[in-house]
């Protein structure tokens, strides 16, 4: 397997500033929430309203609403009126990618996923 320099050797890349790694903290912070996961996983596939997350979650609305509330406010989802409703949805590439490569990480039964082939 090769191995990456070291990072102070020439070539290496530098390390992530310190507000980066407090943000992306912050970020699977919020993602470890199983509910919120669940939500997420949800609205990468297509925008739903709350009480139809809710029903999906086997959540109450308030709770779902509470969640979407947390998401909304660090960028991770966006919400858009349809007439009386309000949907939510994932419309940034990389956090459908990141939410993608978690489930193919983690098997169903929540043990790691092979590897896919080479």
């Amino acid at each position: 397997m090769p191995t990456s320099p070291a990072p102070d050797e020439p070539g290496a890349e530098p390390p992530p500033p310190p507000a980066q790694l407090q943000a992306a903290a912050e970020t699977f912070a919020l993602l470890a929430s199983p509910v919120r996961l669940h939500l997420m996983w949800l609205i990468t596939h297509r925008s739903y309203d709350v009480s139809t997350l809710a029903a999906h979650a086997g959540t109450g609305i308030a709770t779902v609403s509470q969640h979407l509330a947390k998401l909304r406010l660090a960028g991770l989802i966006t919400a858009r009126r349809d007439g009386r409703r309000t949907l939510y949805a994932v419309e940034d590439p990389h956090v459908i990618t990141l939410i993608g490569q978690i489930f193919d990480h983690i098997a169903p039964d929540g043990s790691l996923a092979p590897d896919p082939p080479r």
